[in-house]
């Protein structure tokens, strides 16, 4: 359906905060390293009004905290601002009273930055599955609409095969809706199709998965990072090839996949997407 509204987002953090990077650089050495996220976001907003679109910005508190002239902006130009945890931390490592403070403290940051309500969630590294049947509860109590923290399928780092492919929700007594990130299907295969798989794969991947689960009325969501549009970013020393690899290839094409992808399709904020799934679940 040419006119169904898609999730654009991206998910803020500095280059050395990834997850590929977090054996290498211990967070206590963050600060030695110089910061990029403000001018690669900048470069990213400044794409977004070249093409007439807004999307949400899942943020980090930690960058909110140093950064708030950024989230004001980001806020000016018409998208939304919501979180992406604290620091980084998987959710999968904390306990349900760690993963609450983490909320809380990042919050605080990106309210009091964006001078705005923050009600949407995405976990580092879609790092809610089912090991984590705590943390739909711990959104909900905190008063968040919705989670865009799944990638329904599975991989080395992440992923819950068995997670509804669409918006849903997770709690009976909640209206939590998650809405997960948009996978292809081909061959009974699930495949991912933002961040480094739309760099690294041809960007006809990703358009076949927007039509795809458009093809059904329901809209994709994608998702790529700040740092993807940085081809002149420091490299990290130390780190294994594998994650160096996924990192650092086709940085140089992304910012040009990116401006044609957002063209080809209606793209806006997902707290709009997420309006309109919960109308009819």
């Amino acid at each position: 359906m040419a006119d169904l509204l898609h999730g654009l987002s991206v998910d803020v953090e500095e280059y050395f905060q990834v997850g590929a990077f977090e054996r290498t650089i211990a967070k206590a050495d963050w600060p030695s390293y110089a910061s990029r996220v403000a001018a690669n976001t900048g470069r990213v907003l400044d794409l977004f009004a070249g093409a007439g679109v807004h999307a949400t910005f899942f943020t980090l508190g930690w960058v909110a905290e140093r950064h708030p002239a950024l989230i004001r902006r980001i806020v000016a130009e018409g998208h939304e601002v919501a979180s992406h945890g604290w620091d980084h931390q998987r959710v999968f490592t904390m306990t349900a009273d760690e993963f609450r403070a983490d909320l809380a403290r990042a919050r605080h940051a990106l309210e009091d930055a964006a001078g705005v309500a923050v009600t949407g969630y995405r976990a580092p590294s879609f790092s809610i599955d089912a090991r984590t049947p705590w943390a739909f509860p711990v959104l909900a109590e905190a008063g968040y609409r919705y989670s865009s923290s799944v990638a329904p399928l599975a991989h080395d780092h992440y992923g819950w095969p068995d997670s509804p492919r669409y918006a849903w929700r997770p709690l009976a007594d909640a209206d939590l809706i998650e809405l997960p990130v948009t996978v292809a299907e081909l061959g009974g295969r699930r495949m991912a199709t933002g961040g480094g798989f739309f760099r690294l794969f041809p960007a006809a991947l990703t358009d076949f998965a927007v039509r795809q689960v458009a093809s059904a009325d329901r809209p994709a969501v994608f998702y790529f990072h700040p740092w993807e549009v940085d081809p002149a970013q420091p490299r990290v020393k130390g780190a294994p090839l594998k994650s160096r690899v996924r990192h650092y290839a086709r940085l140089g094409a992304m910012a040009g996949k990116l401006d044609g992808l957002i063209r080809r399709h209606r793209w806006g904020r997902v707290d709009a997407v997420v309006a309109r799934e919960a109308a009819r679940l």
